[in-house]
């Protein structure tokens, strides 16, 4: 029974969205339907109650005052107002009130309780509805009835399109609100979208820089180095030649797998990319640095603790874009790495001696490697400074956080 009836009314549904397409048409039909009812509605009297005798005229207001509600959508209230004074005078000269009569004043208030706000629908309901039951106690059509019968058959059928309009109205307002909060969220999931693509672009974006600028850096100082003392140190020089090999390598396998991130293929996630580098990789950092002539000096404090991948890449990354920075800038070819393991934070600073008018251009050049530095910091949640030293040089110092966790015990970064 319940799968016909949702049959049924799966038709109807689909007739309905067919014929919704011509509005114009839907209204015309309408109005036909509603004068046919009210001139049957003309006919109808109790028994031993003659019809009165008004001749055509009525008939023919009634049916003007149908073709009024043609203009329901812009004109609510006054297609009300004609359609039930018509109607009221029709009762008022002794036609019986009946639903047929009736049926083109509750299209119209139907309408208004669709279109119109609830104060409007319910002082023009009030005024129309006070208006019929005192027309219809004193009407000749209903004299036999008792005065119950006579205000209950008003009350009741203007009652039927107004809960009607209304319901019609608060499922407009319910498919309104839920059509605006499926725009919202395609909006919204629009917007997150293009955020995740800018974050993903910047991030890979920090991940090139770090990786080119910092082999190419280093690759010119080994080269320069090995330029040097190829007459006065050709042992030497073959081995930073062998380290420029080896230089060039890595920058070719970082670029590789920051590049790989960017593929779309089918291949298992990580498949054919190295993991990415961590403090683990350190003292591979810093022995390329030292071929290339930059000695670099190394010291900790506090026990080491175990640290997040996301905090594991940055401290990574800061030590070797801050290292890059020295082997470019600084006229003094030494700096100093420091960790501190802190209760929550790790501190890093990385420094170099020399005059400060001659350093302060680490800080300064306008390129993108402390920017990268400080957002890395920033977006696992720490931050980072840098300028010139009172007594001289240049100082990158950043705080990451560390995670609650057991010391690792004899080890170092």
């Amino acid at each position: 029974m319940s799968s016909s009836l949702e049959r049924y009314t799966e038709r109807l549904e689909q007739y309905a969205s067919r014929f919704s397409r011509f509005p114009r048409f839907l209204d015309v039909t309408m109005v036909l339907a509603l004068i046919g009812c009210a001139f049957f509605g003309t006919h109808l009297s109790l028994p031993g109650v003659n019809r009165p005798d008004t001749g055509k005229s009525l008939e023919i207001m009634l049916g003007l005052s149908c073709f009024v509600l043609l203009k329901y959508r812009t004109r609510t209230r006054t297609v009300v107002v004609v359609v039930a004074g018509v109607t009221i005078a029709a009762i008022a000269r002794g036609y019986l009130l009946t639903p047929m009569l009736l049926a083109p004043l509750l299209a119209a208030m139907y309408w208004l309780a669709v279109l119109c706000d609830r104060r409007t629908v319910r002082l023009y309901a009030l005024a129309v509805t006070v208006a019929l039951l005192t027309v219809n106690l004193f009407s000749d059509g209903m004299r036999d009835l008792s005065p119950v019968l006579t205000v209950i058959g008003p009350v009741f059928w203007m009652a039927l399109p107004l809960v009607g309009g209304s319901l019609a109205r608060l499922r407009g307002d319910y498919l309104e609100a839920v059509k605006a909060r499926a725009e919202h969220a395609e909006h919204t999931r629009e917007e997150e979208a293009r955020l995740r693509v800018t974050e993903e672009r910047m991030r890979i974006a920090r991940e090139l820089h770090d990786v080119v600028a910092h082999h190419l850096a280093l690759a010119n100082a080994q080269a320069g180095t090995a330029a040097h003392l190829s007459r006065s140190n050709p042992e030497q020089s073959r081995k930073i030649l062998d380290d420029l090999t080896g230089t060039t390598s890595s920058a070719l396998r970082e670029l590789k797998a920051t590049l790989g991130l960017l593929r779309q293929d089918d291949r298992p996630k990580g498949e054919g990319l190295e993991p990415a580098p961590g403090l683990a990789r350190l003292p591979e950092l810093i022995d390329s640095y030292r071929s290339a002539g930059l000695e670099v000096v190394v010291h900790q404090e506090g026990v080491r603790r175990p640290l997040t991948p996301g905090v594991d890449l940055t401290a990574y990354r800061i030590v070797q874009e801050a290292l890059t920075n020295v082997a470019k800038h600084a006229p003094e070819r030494a700096a100093h790495v420091g960790f501190t393991y802190a209760d929550s934070r790790l501190l890093i600073t990385v420094s170099n001696d020399g005059p400060a008018t001659a350093t302060a251009v680490n800080g300064t050049s306008g390129g993108f490697g402390l920017r990268g530095m400080r957002e890395r910091a920033q977006t696992i949640g720490g931050d980072l400074c840098a300028g010139p030293r009172p007594e001289g040089g240049f100082e990158v110092t950043t705080a990451l956080p560390l995670q609650p966790s057991a010391p690792v015990e004899g080890e170092s970064p």
